[in-house]
């Protein structure tokens, strides 16, 4: 009887282990858990990448996934970023959404996630490859044809004639480098000449009005001036108004955010080219939740982007996007 009852609290003992949970995994979700998605930003300073991480969160939310943003503190230190890929990667996160820092040196890891059976998503910036067979979607604005967009307005209020500047981005920055090429392709064809192109603002304001005021003559002879992104248009605000050029140069910028509303509406900047960033972030969480369960997902999603100008910034839809 002894025996019996030994034997039988012994097989209660090891039932009672294999039942008890270990708590929360590191890997991949079960069933009965939240899908864990990362979104991975170029950076998490400018306002731009606020308004994605706010469509992609919400996003998450309403489709019950739980959405990890982190990004470099510098949107030009592609190692962090790289780094963060494989700790996520390590991690076994269920998704990676990603707006690489350079369209070449993030391949290697995006290919890493997929040889995990780790579903990628590229936003905002695109990511040398073929988008539906080297990641799963690319969601972002045409750039070039917003460059485009940016080129012809700048070319008509210059009424066809003189020299522009051109402040680039970054150097690696497919995106951005997109939209450059494509104003300058305008431009060209309008019979503009470009001055200054070959300039790089650096990741922040601060070092993009330190690169304009070192621009000074040119921007002095200049007609008119182009900057791809929110850091490089506020630098260069900040510059013209040191140098007392504020108002006196066609101004065409990229993106907004609070100080570039301003700016377009007291006449300092002529227009801003705007993409829609809280809807990048949402169609970034929901192409994941699709392959997630096994659904097709397109390869390429335009979000769009507009022209705003003074005469059009209350329209409600595009007030929408200033906000």
């Amino acid at each position: 009887m002894r025996c019996a009852l030994l034997f039988l609290s012994v097989a209660m003992v090891f039932a009672s282990c294999g039942d008890t949970p270990s708590g929360p995994s590191s890997g991949p979700s079960s069933s009965n858990a939240r899908p864990r998605v990362a979104v991975i930003p170029k950076g998490t300073t400018h306002v731009f990448w606020k308004s994605v991480e706010a469509g992609a969160r919400a996003t998450g939310d309403e489709l019950g996934i739980e959405v990890v943003w982190k990004g470099p503190l510098q949107e030009n230190d592609r190692a962090q970023q790289i780094q963060l890929v494989q700790q996520f990667v390590s991690d076994e996160i269920d998704g990676l959404a990603l707006a690489p820092l350079d369209h070449a040196a993030l391949g290697p890891v995006v290919a890493l996630a997929r040889s995990k059976n780790i579903p990628v998503v590229i936003f905002d910036s695109n990511l040398d490859g073929q988008p539906g067979v080297d990641f799963a979607s690319f969601i972002a604005t045409d750039n070039r044809a917003a460059g485009q967009l940016a080129g012809e307005h700048l070319a008509k209020l210059m009424g066809g004639k003189g020299q522009a500047v051109m402040l680039r981005y970054v150097v690696g920055s497919a995106s951005t480098d997109a939209r450059e090429s494509g104003c300058a392709a305008s431009l060209a064809a309008a019979g503009i000449t470009l001055s200054v192109d070959n300039r790089y603002a650096g990741p922040t304001a601060g070092e993009a009005k330190t690169t304009a005021l070192n621009m000074i003559d040119a921007l002095r002879e200049a007609g008119g001036l182009f900057c791809s992104n929110e850091s490089a248009t506020n630098g260069m605000l900040l510059a013209l108004e040191q140098m007392g050029l504020s108002g006196k140069l066609r101004f065409v910028g990229f993106d907004a955010s609070p100080p570039l509303v301003n700016a377009l509406r007291e006449g300092r900047l002529d227009a801003l080219v705007v993409q829609d960033p809280r809807k990048m972030g949402e169609l970034s969480v929901r192409a994941l939740a699709r392959r997630l369960a096994n659904e097709t997902v397109e390869p390429q999603i335009d979000t769009g982007a507009v022209l705003v100008t003074r005469e059009n910034m209350d329209q409600p839809e595009i007030a929408a996007l200033l906000r």
